[in-house]
């Protein structure tokens, strides 16, 4: 369960704001009478050519100030001023809100703000009125112009100037303890939001919602400053506060955009670093501090605040992006490497990751890394599934722009990135998107439906169609601005089912009076085609433990089932991984019973695209890590260890290995410490044992990636052919892998304890020999030195239902690929 740590924010300043007295009567009197006379002076030497026939828009002269203002404030309605050449003096006749706008503004619900702050032609002129908290005066300054406003009491300032319209440009010059501050009224600028991006907000279709949504530095009319705008339909107001408010967001309310449930405003002069959070008014009144669901950069948990960021990374990897869609995933080498970038190699940033990652990776071959966690988690023991900052990378190893710079070296070192993304739940955390607005919104409203009984989470409401918006865009998000190469999607599985891990009356039917949650697959359909459709070469990747139909199945293709297929790429073959780690977890002299775990996952290799996932899951918790599930003494456990792998790189599918499986390391995987380095160390007395592992996994690499054979039919039965799958005696499996041309490898595994010489195998009688291009049990590897050293000729004896045979010597606990010769 993800703690809830605290807001970083300070609070607000307390104590009330600075209140105008009242001036006696006579000194009301007294300044009306000065102001008119000293306008009727003016006006009297002003030939009749130089009276203007209609009030300028802005006046031309200044003259000097009237020390004794009137402070009484005035309806809008009231007599107005003659207008003259110059405006000097404090503005006499005050156009103060009315006691509902005023109140609403103070408590934080006023939907529109923009209606009665800011300039507005009244009668008699262009009413200013400004909101500012604790300031002691404020003062509007449009070119020559400078005037006073009233202080109206509780940080209200107004004023009534003698314009013909609105000046097109003005600013405020705002008095607090020290020399007044010039600065942009944020009530004069338009909404940046166009029509078209309401609507397509409306209809939960916008493909590029961060670019609408949350804290975007800008030029607006003009001014650099910073655009706010977030979704809260259920919000009574909303207000930004920021390190550029003092975390009071009293004076910068939002304002509503009709009926999207989006509440917008520009804030000049705000720029890149400020954090921000949003102050939202709850339907009973209450208020809450929100970080921006949105936000593209956070600070460093367990600080929550969102962070304002522009991108400034030039992009250099055009070449891999050039290439990235020439070939199908499933139709091309795939080899992933999972990292864990926390842990990798703790206390490394992106930046610095960046100059070990990619040669380390480039070294071993692996086509692919899987990158865990990316999007930013409160609760760095969570791994990063459980998700505050959707659209934010996790700030503990640096800025979104240095990821971008991970990313980029990666690529130009020819590796593909894969990230985890998880828009199955979120936690719960009273900062971020819980009851967001004050009610249930990215969860569902129905708490069965909304809670997730496993982690305490809660569950995303797949049917509200600005939900799904804001999942598909994050999707397009990361492949489009990070360049992201697919994404693996957690947990498919406790989306797709109303009853999972629900016992009966914890979950309601479908329409149907299914189990199936019909708004999960809508959202999954959707999320897919847009990625595929957007993005071009990128893959998606579904965690999905069940036997859903369909699941890399195109969206229009119907099932049995009655469902059009999720649109995956690829699916984890959890059932692989499952029963070929219980069958190697057996003492060899037990496994004949179990023979059957090891050849049952082609009875349904082809149902889907499948990767092989040895993952983080299997490492941890008490799971033991890969060669520690190996029975018998250390040799042994290497010896499983390294058959295992090279059986799993020969079976249909794509590969997935997580960090410190490749050198054999013996301790489960922490997140604290990450992998065992130091059994690598040279001065380490069994390094050797370790290097060959790692060894081999670089081999491995090597001859998959050059032997098309295993990977370009990996999702067709054509390229597959078994040699024996019945041996059961002796625990031996062997089969054909094929290319599109029919060019052979046999793979062959010994998984008894023995050796096997003169081991039988039929084979086709079209390869005239066959030479060893992998042994596991190779003296370099730490292996016995039992090899095949020349080229195997076959007998035309039929054997195993096939024209020819061959003899090789099989070593123990070893797996062997053969090539034609």
């Amino acid at each position: 369960m993800t703690p809830r740590p605290s807001s970083s924010a300070p609070d607000p300043k307390k104590g009330k704001a600075k209140k105008s007295g009242s001036k006696k009567a006579a000194a009301k009197k007294s300044g009306l009478k000065k102001a008119a006379s000293k306008k009727a002076a003016m006006a009297k030497k002003q030939t009749p050519a130089e009276q203007p026939a209609t009030e300028p828009a802005v006046p031309e002269t200044v003259a000097e100030t009237v020390t004794e203002p009137v402070t009484e404030p005035v309806a809008e309605t009231g007599t107005a001023p003659t207008a003259g050449t110059g405006i000097d003096e404090e503005i006499a006749i005050s156009p103060a809100l009315d006691a509902g706008d005023r109140e609403r503004l103070l408590s934080g619900t006023h939907h529109d703000p923009h209606s009665v702050l800011g300039a507005h032609r009244v009668p008699g002129g262009v009413a200013f009125r400004v909101f500012r908290p604790y300031a002691r005066s404020v003062a509007v300054e449009s070119g020559p112009l400078r005037a006073e406003l009233h202080d109206d009491g509780d940080g209200f300032f107004s004023g009534l100037l003698p314009l013909q319209g609105v000046p097109p440009e003005y600013r405020l010059l705002v008095a607090y303890e020290g020399p007044a501050q010039e600065v942009e009224d944020p009530y004069r600028f338009l909404p940046v939001l166009g029509e078209l991006d309401l609507h397509l907000i409306g209809e939960g279709r916008h493909e590029e919602l961060w670019r609408v949504l949350g804290a975007e530095p800008m030029t607006h009319q003009g001014v650099a400053g910073t655009r706010f705008t977030v979704w809260a339909p259920n919000a009574r107001g909303v207000r930004v506060a920021g390190t550029f408010n003092f975390w009071d967001g009293a004076a910068y309310p939002l304002r509503s955009l009709g009926g999207t449930g989006v509440w917008e405003l520009f804030v000049p002069g705000v720029g890149e670093g400020e954090l921000y959070k949003f102050d939202i008014t709850r339907p009973d009144g209450s208020h809450t501090l929100r970080a921006d669901p949105m936000a593209r950069r956070t600070e460093v948990p367990p600080s929550t605040s969102s962070i304002i960021t522009a991108s400034h990374h030039e992009w250099q990897d055009e070449e891999w992006l050039s290439r990235r869609a020439e070939r199908p995933a499933h139709e091309a080498p795939l080899s992933i490497y999972e990292v864990h970038l926390a842990s990798w190699r703790p206390g490394l940033t992106y930046r610095q990751l960046a100059e070990q990652l990619p040669a380390y990776v480039n070294d071993l071959g692996f086509t692919h890394v899987e990158l865990m966690p990316v999007a930013e988690h409160p609760f760095g023991g969570s791994w990063g599934y459980q998700v505050t900052g959707f659209y934010a990378p996790t700030a503990r190893l640096g800025t979104p722009d240095d990821f971008k710079f991970l990313v980029d070296a990666l690529h130009r070192a020819g590796i593909g990135v894969l990230m985890d993304w998880v828009p199955a739940h979120f936690p719960r955390d009273d900062w971020a998107l819980a009851e967001f607005d004050g009610r249930p919104l990215y969860e569902h409203s129905d708490p069965l439906r909304a809670a997730h009984p496993d982690w305490g989470t809660l569950e995303f409401d797949f049917g509200r169609r600005e939900v799904r918006n804001f999942l598909v865009a994050n999707a397009v998000y990361w492949c489009q601005e990070f360049h992201i190469d697919g994404l693996r999607v957690d947990a498919v599985a406790s989306m797709l089912y109303l009853d999972y891990s629900r016992e009966a009356g914890q979950w309601t039917p479908n329409e149907h009076g299914g189990r199936e949650n019909l708004d999960a697959v809508a959202f999954l359909q959707e999320m897919n085609a847009t990625v595929y459709r957007r993005v071009p070469g990128v893959m998606t990747i579904a965690e999905e433990s069940t036997a859903w139909d369909g699941v890399t199945r195109a969206t229009d293709h119907v099932g049995p089932g009655g469902f059009g297929g999720l649109g995956f790429g690829l699916k984890w073959n959890m059932g692989w991984m499952h029963d070929s780690l219980d069958y190697m977890a057996h003492e060899p002299v037990h496994r004949k019973h179990h023979h059957g775990e090891m050849t049952f996952s082609m009875v349904y290799a082809y149902s889907e695209n499948y990767v092989l996932p040895i993952s983080h899951d299997e490492v941890v918790h008490g799971k033991k890590s890969l060669v520690s599930k190996m029975p018998g003494d250390w040799w042994r456990q290497r010896a499983d260890h390294r058959a295992y792998l090279a059986f799993m790189w020969a079976h249909p599918g794509k590969q997935l290995l997580f960090m410190g499986q490749e050198f054999a390391q013996g301790a489960e995987w922490s997140e604290v410490h990450g992998p065992d380095w130091w059994l690598l160390d040279p001065a380490y007395g069994a390094e050797a044992d370790h290097r060959g592992v790692r060894d081999l996994v670089r081999d491995l690499n090597t001859v998959y990636r050059a032997t098309p054979a295993l990977w370009e039919l990996d999702t067709r039965p054509a390229g597959f052919e078994w040699i024996t799958g019945d041996a059961a005696d002796d625990n031996v499996i062997a089969f054909l892998r094929l290319d599109s041309e029919g060019s052979p490898l046999l793979a062959v595994s010994n998984f008894s304890p023995v050796v096997r010489h003169e081991y039988r195998l039929g084979v086709p009688d079209t390869v005239p020999a066959w030479h060893e291009v992998l042994n596991t049990d190779a003296a370099h590897y730490g292996g016995g030195g039992i090899t095949n050293p020349d080229p195997v000729k076959p007998d035309p004896a039929p054997w195993q239902g096939h024209p020819a045979s061959i003899r090789v010597a099989l070593p123990p606990l070893a797996t062997v690929w053969l090539r034609p010769a």
